[in-house]
């Protein structure tokens, strides 16, 4: 029997698709790296021509150094900085493929895995490290920052950031504040005559995911300050306080940014950023992907996998398989998503262009095996989707038959 050119095509395409694998890291378990290596083996196993494009991508959390530092060819460094509680960290930082922009994770150096669950307290934990790491950027030469806002352990509003690029924060007596975010309730005055001047000149773009204002019912203290260790005492202490530094922050740079979404991110990282430098706030997925050049691999591809830990509701609201699905949707390409575990709610990032959903898991299983048998799951998970796309892909070709009969 004769094939038609629409067959001809579509058996073409099963020998020799263009597979673009874009996956989160699977928070706990496995880097975006590790989960986009895994989700190939199995998908090559089903599709052995397929020309497989590998982009590990975040959303501006966690990992998102390495997703695009490994994106776009760059380079990861490493520098000392003082962590959340005042204890030297080693954290890492990237510059990225196009050699003028650095790449900076707030989680690397005033992150929540960095203190011992016990010993969480946002009363005093500090954003220093974060300035440390901008200063170390601009030492280097690099006047673009890309600043991933996610997983902080601080509540100071930024103000150990900002104290590590030259602000002062005084108390009435003109004595300098110790750090953390209570001490923000004595803040009097703001000295700016030592800030470094190479801020004025820096571009620093934040990707941020969460649109809480500063302080207030859906401030940064009420509604993140308990996950870092905070009391129902300690949240009223820290949003007085965050209320009384917006106030003395505004009088200093003129500067009302309390209210903009955003300005609550990073327990108040977000505000500490548009107060004290020219920084623009935007979702974190949507950096990463124009980074990344997302939308032309998207175009050139046949089939896009994404995937992350879990999958739920809040997944359509910025996060990175939504990202990445929009772009799908754009130009009428197929999607899948498979996810360490779906939520409720999961099936609602159907509607940000993604065809189809999975978990990992191939039944009941525990939280710990999965995640110690994370890899292998991926593969097999990958392999079973492989088979039900060419199943699918095998149909449409038989119903071309058909219609020539």
């Amino acid at each position: 029997m004769i094939q038609s050119n629409s067959e001809r095509k579509q058996i073409k395409n099963m020998k020799n698709m263009q597979i673009l694998i874009a996956p989160d890291s699977y928070k706990g378990s496995l880097s975006s790296t590790q989960v986009a290596n895994a989700m190939e083996k199995g998908l090559v196993r089903v599709f052995e021509g397929a020309s497989i494009h590998k982009i590990p991508i975040a959303d501006g959390g966690e990992g998102t150094v390495e997703a695009m530092v490994c994106a776009t060819g760059g380079r990861v460094f490493q520098s000392w900085v003082r962590g959340p509680d005042g204890a030297a960290v080693q954290s890492v930082w990237g510059v990225l493929g196009d050699g003028q922009t650095a790449v900076i994770e707030m989680a690397a150096a005033s992150g929540l895995s960095l203190v011992l669950e016990t010993k969480r307290n946002p009363r005093v934990t500090s954003s220093f490290g974060v300035g440390q790491l901008i200063r170390v950027a601009m030492d280097r030469g690099y006047m673009k920052i890309i600043l991933g806002l996610g997983g902080s352990a601080t509540n100071d509003g930024g103000a150990g950031m900002a104290e590590a690029l030259g602000f002062r924060f005084m108390n009435k007596a003109g004595e300098s504040l110790p750090p953390g975010g209570a001490a923000l309730k004595n803040l009097h005055r703001i000295d700016l005559s030592q800030v470094d001047p190479r801020l004025k000149m820096t571009q620093i773009t934040v990707a941020c995911d969460v649109d809480n204002p500063l302080y207030g019912p859906n401030g940064a203290s009420v509604i993140y300050g308990p996950q870092k260790g905070a009391t129902p005492e300690m949240i009223s202490e820290l949003d007085s306080a965050l209320m009384n530094f917006a106030k003395i922050a505004f009088a200093t740079t003129g500067r009302d940014v309390a209210n903009i979404p955003g300005a609550g991110a990073a327990g108040g990282m977000g505000a500490g950023l548009l107060f004290f430098t020219d920084a623009v706030l935007k979702p974190g997925v949507q950096i990463v992907l124009e980074a990344t050049g997302m939308e032309n691999l998207v175009r050139e591809a046949d089939l896009i996998v994404t995937g992350e830990g879990r999958t739920d509701s809040q997944t359509s609201f910025g996060k990175a398989p939504s990202g990445v699905g929009e772009l799908a949707k754009k130009y009428d390409k197929v999607a899948i998503c498979l996810s360490g575990s779906l939520g409720e709610g999961a099936e609602n990032i159907l509607r940000n262009g993604i065809h189809a959903i999975a978990s990992i898991a191939p039944g009941p299983i525990s939280l710990e095996d999965c995640l110690f048998q994370a890899e292998k799951l991926i593969e097999k998970a990958a392999f079973r989707s492989g088979l039900m796309l060419r199943a699918g892909m095998t149909l449409s070709i038989g119903a071309n038959k058909q219609q020539i009969r």
